[in-house]
């Protein structure tokens, strides 16, 4: 469940923080920058500045490199979709490994960049081994400063439409502000929804360290638990939300569910009537 707590701005991120946000180490970040994958800018102080766009080819990067692409096979690969699409942005392709071929597509046609052949378009389905899913996003305009409420509220905004992005806002809010509970919450549940299990329950937990109040938070961390299956510690945790926020039908529901499991039948009805009289039929 989402916390909502936009603003019109792109990041740019220290080599740290892109590490961390696309999930290479921060040497074989700048190996990638060395080997010209990637053009970041650099500040005053000549220490390099990713953008959103840099974060999603690096994200298609890491995974051609999973798939044991080398670096030079990406560099000519980048060159050559450069010459191929002309002022179209990188970003608006989709690149994957076909065995030992790198393919790109652009929604409509798959080719090699390497020499330019274009590839038939059956059983895409079957062939091709996704590395990645890039996101289409515009170039970004120079960045104003933003407090961690500000990024927290631009992630808000385009979660749907480029969690990526939204991705990096949360966490580029949580480095201005390690206290920010909504951007805790929201950055947990993207991560819940990746099944990144293990990140979305230190974002939760966090959550309700910092603000034990939180009713979603509570909320939040009782279906992280539920989904990995510890009922008794799910339980304590719906209870703990409802407690704070007796109108969280959500919680009622599961608190209904999980009672009617274990044999609570008569909390169950409880649980259960309180969430029709909050959520009636319709």
């Amino acid at each position: 469940m989402s916390a909502r707590r936009a603003a019109d701005a792109r990041a740019h991120f220290d080599t740290a923080q892109a590490a961390r946000i696309v999930g290479l180490p921060p040497a074989r970040l700048r190996r990638c920058v060395n080997a010209g994958l990637v053009a970041p800018t650099r500040d005053g102080r000549g220490r390099l500045c990713f953008d959103f766009v840099d974060l999603i080819l690096l994200r298609t990067t890491r995974g051609l490199l999973e798939k044991r692409v080398p670096v030079a096979q990406i560099r000519r690969v980048l060159q050559s979709l450069r010459r191929q699409i002309g002022r179209r942005p990188l970003t608006r392709l989709s690149i994957f490994t076909d065995g030992k071929r790198v393919v790109a597509w652009d929604g409509e046609s798959r080719w090699q960049p390497e020499s330019g052949q274009f590839l038939f378009n059956f059983d895409t389905g079957g062939v091709v081994t996704r590395a990645t899913k890039v996101a289409r996003l515009p170039a970004p305009p120079s960045l104003p400063r933003l407090s961690a409420e500000q990024w927290c509220d631009l992630a808000m905004e385009i979660e749907d439409s480029s969690p990526l992005e939204a991705r990096a806002a949360y966490h580029h809010a949580l480095d201005l502000d390690p206290t920010h509970v909504t951007a805790r919450i929201n950055l947990g549940r993207l991560l819940h929804g990746d099944g990144n299990l293990t990140g979305a329950e230190a974002h939760y937990r966090d959550a309700v360290r910092h603000d034990p109040a939180s009713a979603l938070a509570w909320y939040n961390l009782g279906v992280l638990l539920e989904d990995t299956e510890q009922p008794d510690e799910a339980v304590a945790c719906y209870e703990q939300a409802v407690r704070l926020e007796p109108e969280l039908a959500d919680a009622h529901y599961n608190l209904a569910l999980l009672y009617e499991r274990t044999g609570r039948a008569r909390d169950a009805v409880k649980h259960l009537a309180i969430y029709r009289r909050l959520v009636p039929r319709r």
